[in-house]
């Protein structure tokens, strides 16, 4: 080989092993953002989670969903309020991290969720906005989907004429009932069903004053907001809505202290709310448990509960037909 031939060979070789490393390096690069992409699949979904509160179970619930290509965001709802937006969720090596704003907590610091996938679970901890640090689980939540239309059973009346024995509270109770009417004159406990339901249909009907809030909650977990909401815009605070998660399409509420009825459906996680005879809710997918749910398992059957820590209200004619 003369000098010349040997002057042209190096470089080439030279610039065959930078081409080399080039395409090793997107290679590697590539399987990085497949797997980067694998677990944002992975963690996607709606999740049921529990909290260990100094040795109490209470509920959460989490969605993760992709914006865009590399960006995760979503909801979680902690024990009470509503579900609120997450901006951006954090993965690495099949953990994730994220933080919200406080809502209806006391504190002044974000509260910061990391947790861990394996398998078909989630687990990690929780800080709360007053610095306290908290673990849970979570499991994918049940579809609750259903393969054939609901067979009806007998209408069951909730309400014994003046007494209230199919239902219970946990502490001391505010409720007394007159003359049919059941009455929280205060803000006070909860009154929950003795019996616990899976599908059904629910006719209620309350008045309340003006400025006070209320709610009924369907199996223990789906909030349908009772609200003086005369004159205002549907908003997923307000009278119909699914507190927090599904908006009405109209506001139908009749003016404070008047009465009002709802016709509500309940089909696996399927619901449809008709009140004061229209329509607002019709068929819509609940997507994960509201804020005060009585817990997580959404897969359970659960009671009807009145909410009761919110101010005056009054209910009657609260008549439940539950499929067979």
């Amino acid at each position: 080989m003369n000098q010349k031939t040997k002057t042209t060979a190096f470089p080439n070789f030279r610039n065959q092993i930078l081409i080399f490393s080039l395409l090793l390096t997107l290679f590697a690069s590539q399987i990085s953002n497949n797997l980067y992409a694998v677990e944002k699949d992975t963690l996607k979904g709606h999740w049921d989670i529990t909290i260990d509160i100094d040795g109490k179970p209470a509920p959460a619930w989490l969605e993760i969903r992709r914006s865009g290509p590399k960006t995760l965001v979503g909801q979680f709802m902690c024990v009470v309020g509503s579900a609120r937006p997450i901006s951006e969720i954090h993965v690495q090596d099949r953990k994730f991290s994220f933080s919200i704003p406080p809502q209806w907590e006391k504190g002044s610091n974000d509260l910061r969720v990391e947790g861990e996938i394996e398998g078909e679970k989630i687990y990690g901890t929780l800080q709360t906005v007053d610095g306290k640090t908290q673990t849970w689980t979570g499991v994918r939540v049940p579809t609750l989907r259903r393969t054939a239309s609901p067979v009806w059973g007998k209408p069951i009346h909730l309400l014994n004429g003046n007494s209230i024995k199919d239902w219970h509270t946990e502490g001391t109770s505010q409720w007394v009932v007159e003359n049919g009417v059941l009455r929280s004159p205060k803000s006070g406990v909860n009154l929950v069903t003795n019996e616990k339901f899976n599908d059904f249909k629910l006719h209620i009907e309350f008045r309340i004053p003006k400025h006070s809030n209320s709610g009924v909650y369907l199996r223990g977990r789906y909030e349908v907001q009772v609200t003086d909401g005369k004159g205002m815009e549907p908003a997923l605070d307000q009278m119909g809505a699914i507190y927090g998660l599904l908006i009405p399409n109209e506001m139908v509420a009749k003016e404070a202290g008047e009465w009002n009825t709802y016709d509500i459906t309940l089909i696996g996680r399927m619901v449809t709310v008709v009140a004061n005879g229209e329509t607002v809710i019709s068929n819509q997918n609940i997507p994960g448990i509201t804020g005060g749910a009585i817990d997580s398992n959404e897969a359970e059957p659960g009671p009807i509960f009145l909410q009761g820590d919110h101010g005056p209200v009054e209910y009657r004619n609260i008549i439940i037909t539950p499929a067979k």
